[in-house]
């Protein structure tokens, strides 16, 4: 563990990210914008997300810092446009904090998740009172992780299903819809409908606890597992995926399949 203190380490590096930045600094970190950062922002906070997935602490601990790096490097930048510095971010996030846990730092009383929310939602409401109720989701955001944090928002004040039965008789609603629009061939009607399902999906999980972009990302490791084993024992084999045939495929799938649940 290092010996320094959090305070200490994070001004080392918004010294380091100052140097880099500075006349004499990096070429390339000099030569960096918001706009140019932002996929190296986009891409450490995956790969964080990636280190809690595996459950690897070691690795977390690298990832973030890495994030920090970015959060660093932006506000260097606001400060060398005098727009702000980073003691404003964070002064900014420890008021807010305070703020909308008035039951924690204050005198309020509230029991319940349910109030929680609640309470939660209208403090943040009372913030910014011109703003609509769902603003503030960016939309550039998976969009089932964005499906679902508009919902918790509309559920936060009441707009929401009874319980997780409900959302799914909703979903074989439109599965039906689909399926006409499907016999219609009706391309538009099939694509809303489907988005319609989605939207059901990531609400069925947030009633039973689950998170829908965590689910699909799971479901699709686990079957980019299984297709990488039929290719592998379709290379021993010297056969083209191209031309196992379908029945070969399965086999193969059921035998991946079979291997991964003994694993």
């Amino acid at each position: 563990m290092s010996k320094k203190t959090a305070p200490e380490a994070f001004a080392e590096l918004l010294d380091i990210v100052k140097t880099l930045r500075s006349e004499n600094g990096c070429p390339w970190d000099r030569a960096q914008t918001p706009e140019t950062i932002l996929p190296y922002l986009v891409e450490e906070t995956f790969e964080a997300v990636e280190a809690i997935e595996k459950g690897d602490s070691a690795l977390l601990c690298e990832e973030l810092g890495d994030v920090m790096l970015e959060v660093a490097l932006l506000s260097q930048m606001a400060s060398e446009k005098g727009d702000f510095e980073i003691a404003d971010s964070l002064d900014h996030i420890c008021k807010k904090l305070v703020r909308r846990h008035p039951h924690v730092f204050g005198e309020a009383k509230i029991e319940g998740e349910k109030e929680l929310q609640r309470a939660w939602s209208e403090i943040k409401a009372s913030e910014k009172p011109k703003r609509g109720h769902l603003e503030g989701v960016p939309r550039s955001l998976p969009a089932l992780s964005r499906a679902k944090r508009v919902s918790e928002k509309a559920a936060s004040v009441g707009f929401d299903w009874e319980g997780a039965r409900s959302v799914l008789e909703k979903i074989n609603e439109e599965c039906a819809e689909l399926m006409e629009a499907i016999e219609r061939k009706n391309a538009v009607n099939a694509e809303e409908e489907l988005g319609d399902i989605l939207f059901g999906v990531v609400n069925l999980g947030r009633h039973l606890g689950v998170d829908a972009e965590r689910a699909l990302h799971r479901t699709t490791e686990k079957f980019s597992e299984r297709f990488a084993h039929i290719e592998e024992r379709l290379g021993a084999e010297g056969v083209k995926l191209s031309e196992a045939g379908i029945q070969r495929l399965e086999e193969l799938w059921l035998e991946a399949k079979a291997a991964q649940k003994r694993g």
